[in-house]
C-alpha cells in the first residue's frame, strides 16, 4: 500500500496472533498417530516442508531434500503433506480460540489472527486475553500454542514466535533489527512463502539484512524497484498494516441425515428419501435466514465404503437452494454412485492411500521394497486388486444404508458484499441459473464444466467434470510432473492423432529408440495426405516413461515449427510418430 496523494499513511490495528507451532508435523503426527517422542518432519515431494522440534534439534531443516535429511536424521519419520488434512484437523483449534473471543481470521492453518483492541479490554488486559486463549487451545484440543500482540501482523506474528512482549507503537523498532527473513512468517501459502522467499534472497543480494533497512527506503522507490510484492513486504516492515483481520461469525454446518432401512439399492427409492432431505434443509436454511456456499452429499454403503461430494451452489454463499435443485444435484450423484464404478473407485483410493503410507513409512525407516519403485509383491498386488475392482464387470452392485446432506460455508443471508460496480462478488446470478436449468433439463453429467490440472500429457492435463461440482482435480496441478511441456500449451488438441513420419535431412524416418532418445535431427514433416512441410525449429524432446507394472512403453513429445504454417505437437512412441496438437 503506497501512500497517497494526501500524505496520509497505512494505519495498524493492534493485532493478536494465536500461534501453534509446526502445525503441518503436528497435524500429520496425529492424523497418522506418530508418537510424540519419534522426531518427524514433512515431505511434499522430494523436499522437506515441515520440520518438528526433535527433527530440528538433530539438524533437519525445511528444504532438505530426503536422503540429506535421513541422512542427518536415520530415525527421521517422513510423514505426507496434506492441505486438506492441516484444514481440517485446525478447526478444532479455531473453535477453541472462538470461545474466548467472538471472531477469529484463520491465515493459514496453525496461525490465527484477531483484533486485539476490543478482545483486550473485555479480558481486562492483552496478557489475560493471551492466557485465556493459551489455556483454552490446551484445555480442548490438548495443543500447546503461543500468542503474540503489536501494532501489525508481521510484528504480532514475530511477537508470538519469540514471545516478546511489544508496546503500542512500538512494532517499528521491534521489527527493525530482525533479519529480513523473517518476511516469510506473514506468508500464506506455499506459493507465496515461495514469492517471499525469492524477494528476501533478491534484498539479501541489494545488501539489504534487516526489516528497519527495508523501512527506511521510499514507499514509491520500492513500489517501481520491486512492485506489489515489495509494497507489502515494506508495508509489513513498518509495523503496519494493508487490512485490518476480519471478524468472522462463527456459523455451524447445518446437516440432515436418515438411515435407509432397508438398504436400497435403486435411484428411484434413494431419490424419494433425498427429497425428504431437502426440504428439511431447505427449511432449516429459511427458518435461520442462512445462506451456503457448497452443499456436501454424502452416502455409505452397507459394506461401510464412505462416499462424498461437494456441489456449488448459486454464488458461493450469495443465495439459497431450492428443494428442488438440491434434490436434482442429489438425483444426479446417486445415479453416478448406485453402480459398481463409484464403489470400485473408492475402494482403489483407499488401497492406493495404503500404499502410499507404506512406502513413507518405509522410506523413513531405511527398508527398502522389492519392486524397482521401492513397493514390495504385497504392495504392488494391492494396486492391481484395485484397478481390477475399478474394471471389473462383474461387482456385485451398490446399496446404500445412509444417506445425508450438509449444508457448507453457512453465512447469513444478506451479508456477502456486493462489487463497486453493482452484482454479486460471485459471478452473475441470472448466467448461473441459466446454466442450472440447463443442467436440470439434460441431467447432472449433461453441462460439463473443463479446468486446468496436473499431468504430464496435453490430454491428462485438463478435468472434466459435471457443472456445480466441487472437489480436488485428479491430478494436483502443484506437483513437479517430470517431463511435462513447457510453456505455452498448445491451441489445439487434436481428438484423434494424426499419424505423421518425421524424417532427417537425408529423408531417414527419425524414431525414438531404445535409449528413449531421437535417432537423427528433424528436418522434413510428412502428413497422412502425403504433403512434406520443412521443420525449421524443434525444441525437445521431452521423454515420459510408462508405469512399468502396466507394460506402457516410453513415449516424447516434439514441438516443431514450420515455414508459413502453425507450429505442432509431435509425439514419438516405438511405433511411431503422431502430431497431437497445434499452436496458433
Amino acid at each position: 500500500m503506497r501512500d497517497d496523494e494526501q500524505g496520509r499513511r497505512p494505519t495498524s490495528t493492534r493485532t493478536t496472533v494465536l500461534w501453534v507451532p509446526d502445525w503441518p508435523v503436528v497435524a500429520a503426527s496425529q492424523s497418522l498417530e506418530v508418537p510424540r517422542h519419534v522426531p518427524a518432519a514433512v515431505l511434499l515431494g522430494q523436499h522437506v516442508v515441515a520440520v518438528g522440534a526433535l527433527a530440528r534439534v538433530e539438524g533437519v531443516r525445511r528444504g532438505m531434500r530426503r536422503r540429506q535429511a535421513q541422512s542427518v536424521c536415520p530415525e527421521l519419520e517422513l510423514l505426507p503433506a496434506d492441505d486438506a488434512r492441516d484444514t481440517r484437523l485446525f478447526e478444532p483449534v479455531a473453535v477453541a480460540a472462538e470461545s474466548v473471543v467472538a471472531g477469529v481470521e484463520v491465515v493459514r492453518p496453525g496461525l490465527l489472527l484477531l483484533p486485539a483492541g476490543g478482545a483486550s479490554r473485555y479480558h481486562g488486559s492483552e496478557e489475560n486475553l493471551a492466557e485465556r486463549l493459551v489455556e483454552a487451545v490446551a484445555q480442548q484440543t490438548g495443543h500447546e500454542c503461543a500468542v503474540g500482540t503489536a501494532d501489525g501482523l508481521l510484528a504480532a506474528v514475530v511477537a508470538a514466535r519469540t514471545g516478546a512482549l511489544v508496546p503500542p507503537g512500538g512494532s517499528a523498532g521491534f521489527l527493525a533489527s530482525r533479519p529480513m527473513t523473517e518476511l516469510g512468517f506473514a506468508a500464506t501459502t506455499e506459493d507465496s512463502g515461495r514469492q517471499v522467499d525469492e524477494l528476501v534472497d533478491l534484498l539479501h543480494r541489494l545488501g539489504l539484512r534487516r526489516l528497519g533497512q527495508l523501512a527506511a527506503l521510499p514507499a514509491a522507490d520500492v513500489h517501481a524497484r520491486f512492485g506489489r510484492l515489495g509494497t507489502w513486504a515494506h508495508v509489513l516492515a513498518r509495523g503496519e498494516d494493508e487490512r485490518p483481520p476480519v471478524r468472522r461469525r462463527p456459523e455451524a454446518d447445518l446437516e440432515v441425515a436418515t438411515a435407509l432401512d432397508p438398504p436400497v439399492d435403486r435411484v428411484d427409492t434413494a431419490t424419494f428419501a433425498g427429497r425428504r432431505l431437502a426440504e428439511e434443509l431447505h427449511t432449516l436454511l429459511v427458518e435461520r435466514s442462512l445462506t451456503c456456499g457448497r452443499l456436501e452429499i454424502a452416502a455409505r454403503t452397507d459394506e461401510g465404503t464412505d462416499l462424498v461430494r461437494a456441489w456449488r451452489t448459486d454464488l458461493g454463499g450469495w443465495g439459497g437452494l431450492s428443494p428442488s435443485r438440491i434434490t436434482d444435484r442429489i438425483r444426479w450423484q446417486l445415479e453416478s454412485w448406485l453402480s459398481a464404478t463409484a464403489v470400485a473407485t473408492a475402494r482403489s483410493r483407499a488401497l492406493d492411500d495404503r500404499v502410499r503410507l507404506r512406502d513413507a513409512r518405509r522410506a523413513a525407516t531405511g527398508r527398502p521394497g522389492d519392486g524397482p519403485t521401492g513397493r514390495t509383491d504385497e504392495d504392488v498386488q494391492w494396486a492391481f486388486d484395485a484397478r481390477a475392482a475399478h474394471e471389473s464387470d462383474d461387482t456385485p452392485p451398490v446399496t446404500l444404508v445412509r444417506l445425508s446432506v450438509t449444508a457448507l460455508d453457512v453465512a447469513p443471508a444478506g451479508a456477502e458484499q456486493g462489487r463497486l460496480w453493482g452484482g454479486p462478488s460471485g459471478g452473475d446470478l441470472r448466467a448461473h441459473r441459466a446454466m442450472d436449468r440447463v443442467q436440470a433439463i439434460l441431467g447432472g453429467s449433461g453441462l460439463l464444466a473443463a479446468s486446468v490440472q496436473g499431468g504430464r500429457d496435453v490430454r491428462e492435463q485438463v478435468h472434466v467434470r459435471p457443472w456445480g461440482e466441487q472437489g480436488a482435480a485428479p491430478l494436483p496441478l502443484d506437483r513437479p510432473w517430470p517431463g511435462r511441456l513447457p510453456p505455452p500449451a498448445p491451441a489445439t488438441v487434436l481428438p484423434e492423432p494424426e499419424p505423421v513420419q518425421v524424417q532427417d535431412a537425408a529423408g531417414v524416418e527419425v524414431l525414438l529408440d531404445g535409449r528413449e532418445g531421437l535417432a537423427g535431427e528433424p528436418a522434413w514433416v510428412r502428413w497422412s495426405q502425403g504433403r512434406r512441410s520443412r521443420v525449421s525449429g524443434w525444441a525437445g524432446p521431452w521423454v515420459l516413461t510408462g508405469r512399468w507394472w502396466s507394460g506402457q512403453s516410453p513415449r516424447a513429445h516434439l514441438q516443431v515449427a514450420f515455414d508459413g504454417e502453425p507450429a505442432a505437437l509431435l509425439v514419438a512412441t516405438t511405433a511411431g510418430w503422431a502430431c497431437e496438437a497445434r499452436y496458433d
